[in-house]
């Protein structure tokens, strides 16, 4: 089995990679700032079964930071396999990039894959033009590649109306998205790293598409909640590009892992 480190590895979308990929057989590395955190073991496969130690334990949690490049070295030493799920606001995104394809070319990594975002090259967000500026780098690197770009996951959507707990209203665009469970992304990525460097390969949506209000009602009952939902429509290029599908890719995931089952499953109740 080749070895394969995971950055991002304590991530929503890295924990069920990590998972996945020690379920495989493969000895997997998970990058951290803090490898000692007992916290930090217990999060990168949600599993108490696996083990922090050496290669044959799991994965093993390193020391490295991606932003200073420190640690990284020594990370991707004897790797034949990256999975790049570690993101950042601001511009850290690209320079943690630039810190890792260093190193892992230096080491002679085999086949790095990126997992980006759905739309990056259409809606003109920052954070959406740093995700593809990293593709970029990536694409111009002589390691061999694959870049999977996904829709928003469930997580997030949770997050974003959790978010306005102490508001009136829930806040709710009127855009349309496909989300998708980060367990449908982890299990992509395993097949992903099963095999050979691809390039860019098909995008990868949930197995609905639905507009934020409709969620918001979903979410809202879930949570027992009587708050009135708001729709919105927000100024800019972005919404627009939004509003018009470009997040969204062309085909449909068949998953019965729907945003209602996941709503289900976070609080416990029938949405």
């Amino acid at each position: 089995m080749k070895t394969i480190l995971v950055t991002g590895g304590t991530s929503p979308a890295g924990r069920p990679t990590v998972a996945n990929l020690c379920s495989a057989g493969h000895p997997v590395r998970v990058l951290s700032r803090k490898p000692g955190s007992e916290q930090a073991a217990a999060s990168a496969t949600g599993d108490a079964h696996q083990r922090v130690g050496d290669d044959r334990s799991g994965f093993r949690l390193l020391s490295g930071d991606l932003t200073t490049g420190e640690g990284i070295a020594a990370a991707v030493e004897g790797v034949d396999i990256v999975v790049h799920l570690a993101t950042s606001r601001g511009h850290a995104d690209i320079q943690q990039a630039e810190h890792l394809i260093d190193h892992a070319r230096a080491a002679g990594v085999g086949h790095l894959i990126y997992l980006s975002i759905v739309g990056v090259d259409q809606i003109p967000m920052p954070y959406y033009r740093d995700k593809l500026a990293v593709e970029q780098l990536i694409t111009d690197s002589p390691i061999p590649h694959t870049i999977l770009r996904a829709t928003q996951f469930y997580n997030l959507v949770d997050e974003i109306l959790t978010a306005q707990r102490f508001l009136p209203a829930l806040l709710a665009p009127s855009i349309p998205l496909q989300p998708i469970s980060v367990d449908d992304v982890a299990e992509r990525l395993v097949e992903l790293a099963s095999g050979a460097p691809a390039g860019r390969v098909a995008d990868l949506g949930g197995p609905e598409r639905l507009a934020v209000p409709a969620m918001a009602r979903a979410w809202k009952r879930a949570r027992g909640s009587r708050r009135p939902i708001l729709p919105i429509r927000l100024p800019g290029k972005a919404f627009r590009d939004f509003a018009t599908g470009a997040a969204m890719p062309e085909t449909v995931l068949p998953s019965n892992r729907s945003f209602d089952d996941y709503l289900s499953r976070r609080f416990g109740v029938q949405a």
